[in-house]
């Protein structure tokens, strides 16, 4: 088995479970190729006793059929007979778990638990009988599900109205990787490359540990890229697809909005989101959101002095963004693409955003490198659309604290040190004002650039430019 990279407090609660005096019902999800089934296997790997995962778009016979066959497995008996519906799929499992749970405690997982509630399937009512009735009393017995589709998980397990209200006794979420922990997995893996190649991998990949295998040592991040996502054995080539059809029942409108947020890097609203998808504006358009959102696809980011109901959403995918714009509807692909478009103008403007979703995924790692891990903060982002004749602003990263500061972040992606131009320094200090006229703020204001490697000119512009932080610090745990 190979050692967990990161992953310390889904690991201690997955201890405490283990050493429990009770019966336990896990939840698991998080997107597809993010590690799930991966982690079960290996914390649990001494005590996992059964494992039976749904098939995607299989039939009702050809889940049962599996159903027994990893069953027979597990007991090590002659291969048994497919049961004629799940309620007898259960008094099986039973049958064979009541001597294996008798003087230790053990785990049984269902892995992409909603792939195998099919429409009228008749599984998820028996599972409830199984939990309920008699799963439930097993002190020594760790009941595991976990599904892709993170949205299902949430409405039809964590929320559920019927048989498993508030049946769940833990629940995990698990997200990709931090920039420092695909560092380290990297590592792991013979492959050594610096920070700058590693952000450059992040900034294609995210922290999908599946993706991130694909990379072989002695590779450059440029070689790497080309050749798992413009060849067409490439693993990425391909991906975006299957992805997201193997998640969503209907995938064509949730690719719509993932679409429509990777053409607008400043995000969109809700509103915006349903006029350009042409969506309806009732329950479904709200749930299409939840479901990119919770599935980890997309993140709503509430505006600076505003309400849940403003949330402006943003593509927050790596993958998914990396596709739209250099892969999907490009004819010429193949060996050597990705060293064309990486001197390319679209390249330059694709990196900027790439590196400003990353750094918002890392405030945290920002904060620490500011001295204000301790600090209460708020993050959010901000943008002021001008009347006629007045000058506009954004603001991509607002850190509001509780010190009476606020840490106005500029996020810039450059190959060397970052130089800031007599025009950029005007428009700095134009957003700075524009922010404080428009929202009334006392507090100060302390702008703070974000860079690679740094800038490499703050004394030519005194008082502007309050903080520095480079990508190194985007790397801290």
């Amino acid at each position: 088995m190979e050692s967990i990279i990161g992953r310390k407090a889904e690991l201690s609660l997955l201890q405490k479970i283990i050493k429990s005096d009770e019966a336990e019902l896990l939840a698991l999800y998080g997107r597809r190729r993010v590690g799930k089934t991966f982690l079960i296997r290996n914390a649990f790997q001494k005590q996992l006793v059964f494992e039976f995962s749904g098939i995607h778009g299989a039939t009702l016979d050809q889940q049962l059929e599996n159903f027994s066959e990893m069953l027979s497995k597990a007991s090590g008996s002659l291969p048994l007979a497919k049961p004629a519906n799940w309620l007898q799929a259960f008094k099986m499992l039973t049958d064979y778990l009541l001597s294996v749970i008798k003087k230790q405690k053990k785990v049984i997982f269902f892995d992409e638990f909603p792939w195998i509630e099919t429409p009228r399937s008749g599984f998820l009512p028996a599972f409830e009988n199984f939990w309920n009735i008699w799963a439930s009393r097993q002190k020594n017995l760790v009941v595991v599900i976990c599904g892709s589709a993170a949205s299902w998980m949430i409405q039809k397990v964590v929320n559920n109205r019927g048989g498993l209200h508030n049946r769940v006794t833990r629940k995990i979420r698990l997200l990709p990787f931090t920039i420092s922990e695909t560092a380290f997995y990297l590592r792991s893996r013979k492959v050594n490359l610096d920070k700058y190649q590693v952000l450059q991998l992040y900034m294609v990949m995210g922290g999908i540990p599946q993706y991130l295998k694909e990379i072989e040592r002695g590779e450059s991040a440029i070689q790497a890229i080309d050749r798992i996502c413009f060849t067409k054995e490439g693993f990425l080539y391909e991906e975006f697809k299957n992805l997201y059809q193997s998640l969503f029942d209907d995938a064509r409108y949730h690719t719509d909005v993932i679409r429509a947020l990777a053409r607008k890097s400043s995000g969109l609203t809700r509103n915006e989101i349903i006029e350009s998808c042409k969506l309806s504006s009732g329950g479904g358009a709200t749930q299409l959101l939840e479901e990119l959102t919770e599935s980890g696809f997309i993140t709503p980011y509430i505006p600076f002095d505003r309400k849940v109901k403003d949330n402006i959403y943003k593509l927050t995918d790596e993958y998914s963004h990396f596709y739209i714009k250099f892969i999907e509807n490009n004819r010429s692909l193949g060996p050597g693409s990705w060293i064309r478009f990486s001197a390319g103008t679209s390249w330059k403007s694709w990196s900027g955003y790439a590196f400003e979703s990353i750094c918002m995924k890392h405030a945290q790692q920002i904060k620490k490198a500011l001295g204000i891990e301790n600090v209460h903060t708020e993050t959010s982002v901000w943008h002021y659309k001008p009347q006629k004749g007045e000058p506009g602003a954004q603001i991509d990263l607002l850190i509001d604290r509780q010190d009476l500061c606020i840490n106005v972040c500029e996020m810039k992606f450059s190959m060397g040190d970052y130089e800031i131009t007599k025009n950029y320094a005007k428009e700095l200090e134009n957003k700075l004002k524009v922010f404080r006229d428009r929202t009334k703020t006392r507090k100060t204001l302390f702008l703070t650039m974000v860079t690679t490697y740094g800038v490499k000119n703050p004394t030519n512009y005194s008082g502007l430019v309050q903080n520095e932080v480079t990508m190194t610090a985007l790397f801290n745990a």
